[in-house]
């Protein structure tokens, strides 16, 4: 191949192929890798840090579950007309889906939950819940005060925006599916990524620190209930019995050799029994039994095997004890969750804009959890990236894992929240808009000739 021919196609591939978003180079100019630094410092100043403080104990007061987060949404509505956000409500019941910049693509989305727990707060403060068996024990107070706090920030920086946001609160998390829902309202059709967060709990993650990992993070998630029927009798002369009790004991004991003798133990899968009624009586065989539990894997192929051999050992079980069983998978009532599985090409952009904020030592890969969200509902339609936001001070006490009465949260946490949401979105935004225009300059004519060209050359 002549010189001058080598040197024609390299012009050509370089200006023909589009720009790799996700490379160091793409994002090493001078404003976009300050982007992360100028906004933390906008949410670390005193005024926006003690409104996000102030929008997270209103939250926190007022608990709300699944579905039912009509005075937080209200508040959300409310602070998103102060800034001029336009919004659509509502969205999947409770939602509210906002939209910064111009209106067109790309479109980038950043996402909250809103829900809380059914659970008696037993923290004892100013702005513990008022709300008797609900609470906040799961930090999504936060995570919507920290989705505001980038809403402000975009905003603020609106012109720098090629592109639009999506600001996604979303409803019930905790096991009621919201995000399939936001989906099948169609409001995040032309969404090309999407972001999300949670605070870090129980792990003893230190504040300005991230955690997360590509490829599998959090387990998919399903529950079952089983109702085992016999026939019951009198626990003296159990011959004249069919005994539910002991054909549900060797089910949960049967269900524990799936994952130890079924599976490839390098595959990691949970199958749990936690809940086991009968009877209520010492001499008395009742006439069923009721079990339920949970199981848990890191693929969808792994997750759908061990829902069907759940069903067909339950009921194998119960026929060799000769009861029936029938078996429910619950999908109304805690609809199961896909695994949660991150995007390659968002983690290298992830570890880029986290590590230009807080250095690159505190932007840490962790271990896969069996915990399960439904922000994978999302990423089975678009690339998504989902990661762990540290929260321990070790100067104070050390804070209690979520899910339980006790849980706080650190409120210090909320601008690095803040930030991290804003800072991903715009730079993603500015980056694709970027590659697009370099991709829409290419003259067609260039394109059709291109495979003639190479033929040619090679």
């Amino acid at each position: 191949m002549g010189s001058f021919k080598l040197v024609s196609l390299i012009f050509i591939l370089h200006f023909l192929c589009p720009v790799p978003i996700f490379s160091d180079s793409s994002l090493n100019s001078k404003g976009v890798s300050e982007i992360p630094t100028k906004f933390l410092n906008f949410a670390k100043n005193l005024v926006v840090y003690d409104w996000m403080v102030g929008i997270r104990r209103k939250i926190h007061e007022n608990s709300e579950l699944g579905y039912e987060e009509f005075e937080t949404s209200e508040l959300i509505i409310a602070e998103l007309d102060k800034m001029g956000i336009g919004y659509k409500h509502p969205v999947a019941v409770t939602g509210v889906v906002g939209f910064i910049g111009t209106g067109g693509p790309p479109f980038v989305a950043i996402r909250a939950d809103m829900d809380a727990l059914a659970m008696q707060e037993m923290v004892e403060w100013e702005h513990k819940s008022k709300r008797p068996g609900k609470m906040h024990a799961s930090g999504h107070d936060a995570h919507v005060a920290m989705l505001l706090g980038a809403a402000k920030i975009l905003k603020e920086h609106e012109k720098e925006l090629q592109g639009t946001v999506v600001l996604v609160f979303q409803p019930a998390e905790e096991g009621g599916g919201g995000a399939k829902k936001i989906l099948d309202a169609g409001v995040l059709e032309n969404v090309s990524a999407i972001f999300g967060l949670h605070v870090a709990v129980g792990y003893n993650f230190p504040i300005g620190e991230v955690f997360s990992r590509p490829g599998p993070f959090l387990a998919g998630s399903g529950f079952f209930e089983a109702v085992i029927s016999g026939k019951g009798g009198h626990a003296a002369i159990p011959q004249h019995s069919i005994d539910p009790i002991l054909a549900a004991s060797n089910v949960i004991v049967s269900l524990q050799h799936l994952v130890s003798r079924e599976f490839d133990p390098l595959d990691s899968q949970v199958v749990t029994v936690a809940k086991f009624q009968g009877g209520g009586a010492f001499n008395v065989i009742p006439d069923s039994v009721t079990i339920g539990g949970t199981f848990r894997a890191f693929s969808k192929e792994t997750f759908m095997q061990l829902k069907q051999r759940i069903e067909q050992v339950i009921t194998g079980q119960a026929a060799v004890h000769r009861c029936n069983a029938t078996v429910s998978f619950l999908e109304k009532e805690k609809p199961s969750f896909p695994p949660t599985i991150n995007d390659e090409d968002l983690h290298k952009y992830f570890r880029k804009v986290a590590g230009d904020m807080l250095g690159i030592h505190k932007v840490n890969k962790m271990q896969p959890l069996m915990g399960s969200e439904d922000f994978s509902f999302y990423q089975e339609v678009m690339p998504g990236y989902y990661f762990m936001l540290g929260m321990e001070n070790k100067t104070l006490e050390q804070l209690k894992p979520a899910h339980i009465h006790y849980f706080k949260i650190n409120e210090d946490a909320l601008p690095y929240g803040a930030a991290l949401h804003a800072s991903l979105a715009l730079s993603l935004a500015i980056q694709r808009h970027k590659a697009k225009n370099i991709t829409a300059k290419i003259p067609p004519s260039t394109i059709q000739s291109l495979p003639e060209l190479l033929r040619l050359q090679c």
